[in-house]
């Protein structure tokens, strides 16, 4: 079974350092965007499996970006996880609205999150 492949959107350099680190050393293949226009520009070449999707970012929020995804008919497979500290009573259904299919917090437990990303591979469709 090939390595499950991951990009990372997130414009904070140290979250995506450790969640890449962490990720890689469970046996994950794991590329990194720090903007919604550079995912963009990955995701066709890159093909992920999962997205783990920073919702506060400059210029296009996550939530667009997931929107867009969900609505083309060549990505909506994708597995898009809400990645954020952000989130507030309410949020969750924000983000499944916009088409998340999964939330994980930030900041990251380096013991559990490679499980918690696996199980999330699941919760596509």
């Amino acid at each position: 079974m090939s390595a499950p492949r991951v990009l990372v959107v997130d414009d904070n350099e140290m979250n995506v350092e450790l969640v890449t680190f962490v990720l890689d050393k469970d046996g994950f293949q794991v590329e990194s965007a720090s903007d919604a226009r550079e995912a963009q520009s990955k995701i066709p070449v890159f093909q992920p499996e999962l997205i783990l999707m920073d919702i506060q970012m400059p210029g296009m929020d996550g939530l667009e970006l997931t929107r867009l995804l969900k609505a083309d008919p060549a990505l909506q497979h994708v597995v898009v996880v809400a990645f954020t500290a952000y989130a507030m009573h309410g949020d969750e259904a924000k983000m499944r609205a916009a088409g998340c299919d999964a939330y994980l917090s930030k900041p990251i437990n380096v013991s559990t999150f490679a499980a918690s990303v696996r199980s999330c591979l699941g919760a596509g469709g």
